[in-house]
């Protein structure tokens, strides 16, 4: 992996929206570490603190603030850097939050991915892209079937609906534009990820940084869904992911121009309770409690499975970290960041390792 995707980022002019989010961030660093040109583009951090700041990525790549609802700063950046391949991860990407914003949801995550799209269009420079969504974008009866790519999209909740709507978006600029004959060829592709943990996430109403941060209160973790099943996975699962796909739509872009699933291996999905057990068996303490909200709460689906098949058999991608390791990791990454505190650059070291790690896992 590490000589793969070495030989085709180093040098490659690459513009990642979203960078100063949690998988943004990661991403943004393993860019670095690859010997990309990374320009990333995204509002500040929402939370403090952020593993953007903890990772001191600022340091490594061209840092700009730009809100992706506004198409002519989008532009304007695109004409000046002039990127080669395209990464796209803003987004507001919380469930329950897209209940209480349901028109910035929509702005954001389908207006926000066509202001994308249309800069790639008229950007001559630009060879591939990967866009990322989401597995909720599934239209989610809760069945024991794994989803498939080509199961109709969906959504409950705005949230879920928001990134349905960006993938037919995305399907509609690739059909029409990037691989029309008689127009300029452009790799285009999204990927739907199952639910990403790791180290660095401090999102509200997210398990693993709710987990944290109970336990550094030594508090009884309140879990809200103990029975629901997700396709958890480590972040840097998912994120080879992308990466591999970037790297196929710059060899052979009509070829790998599809919409893909990343997901853990089949059979490794848990509960929400089964997964707060193990990572409390890794910090060694704790406990928790189920907490029902009162009154009727937001409708969330409590079981979604995915099929990553096609990513197996058309990329060669496979995830590297059973779930107990991914907890692991993700667990040992917090510990030592309330050791080592929360000022600036204090994590950079340590997830630079775990990226290191992950390329040498078999």
């Amino acid at each position: 992996m590490r000589d793969l995707l070495s030989k085709k980022y180093k040098g490659q002019r690459v513009l990642l929206t979203g960078h100063t989010g949690f998988k943004g961030s990661w991403l943004g660093l393993w860019l670095a570490e690859l010997g990309a040109e990374v320009v990333g583009v995204a509002l500040p951090p929402e939370t403090k603190p952020s593993h953007f700041e903890l990772c001191a990525l600022e340091k490594r790549i061209r840092h700009e603030v730009v809100d992706i609802r506004s198409a002519d700063g989008l532009l304007k950046l695109f004409k000046e850097t002039r990127p080669e391949i395209v990464f796209h991860l803003a987004a507001q990407a919380i469930v329950r939050q897209s209940y209480d914003t349901p028109k910035e949801t929509f702005d954001i995550n389908v207006l926000g991915t066509v202001n994308l799209l249309e800069c790639i269009r008229v950007t001559d420079s630009a060879k591939a892209a990967v866009i990322i969504t989401s597995d909720k974008c599934y239209e989610n009866k809760e069945w024991e079937f794994s989803y498939r790519e080509n199961d109709p999209m969906g959504g409950h909740d705005p949230y879920s609906a928001s990134k349905g709507a960006a993938e037919l978006a995305v399907a509609s600029y690739r059909r029409s534009f990037f691989n029309a004959p008689g127009r300029r060829l452009v790799g285009c592709a999204t990927s739907r990820a199952g639910n990403v943990i790791g180290g660095g996430d401090w999102g509200l109403d997210r398990l693993i940084p709710d987990c944290v941060r109970a336990l550094s209160n030594r508090r009884a973790i309140e879990v809200r869904n103990p029975t629901s099943f997700r396709p958890w996975q480590h972040v840097l699962d998912a994120l080879a992911g992308y990466l591999l796909l970037g790297a196929r739509l710059l060899d052979a872009p009509q070829k790998y121009s599809d919409a893909y699933n990343f997901g853990p291996t089949a059979g490794e999905e848990l509960s929400v309770k089964d997964l707060v057990s193990i990572f409390l068996e890794r910090w060694g303490s704790g406990s928790w409690d189920s907490n029902s909200p009162d009154g009727e709460p937001p409708h969330e689906a409590r079981l979604l499975r995915l099929s990553s098949e096609r990513a197996r058999q058309r990329l060669g991608w496979k995830p590297r970290l059973e779930t107990r390791t991914a907890v692991a990791w993700t667990a040992d990454w917090y510990r030592m960041a309330l050791e080592k505190g929360f000022s600036p650059g204090a994590m950079e070291s340590t997830s630079v390792e775990q990226i290191n790690k992950y390329m040498n896992v078999s």
